[in-house]
């Protein structure tokens, strides 16, 4: 029951979607110098699809793809803001 993660660009979110439910993680793309930003700002998970890792699993899928595509990445939801430091930079 774990669903599949699902990109929909053109609406800035990510998606699970299992029976007639749906989980979601937002973001907004900010334009930038001297890179564009990734600002995660929400995540839902539905009253019957808590407790399975949706919101996890939305999370970790949003902040691989954020890195690949060179985003700098900052989160105004505080559960994204749980998983961050990995995917922060280290001041060099």
């Amino acid at each position: 029951m774990s669903g599949q993660v699902i990109h929909l660009a053109d609406e800035n979110r990510f998606v699970i979607n299992i029976d007639n439910a749906q989980a979601i993680l937002s973001y907004d793309i900010l334009l930038g110098t001297p890179r564009n930003r990734c600002n995660f700002n929400s995540t839902f998970v539905p009253n019957e699809l808590r407790g399975i890792g949706l919101a996890e699993k939305l999370v970790r899928h949003g902040l691989r793809w954020a890195k690949s595509q060179d985003l700098q990445i900052e989160a105004s939801c505080w559960y994204v803001q749980k998983f961050l430091t990995p995917y922060i930079e280290q001041p060099k």
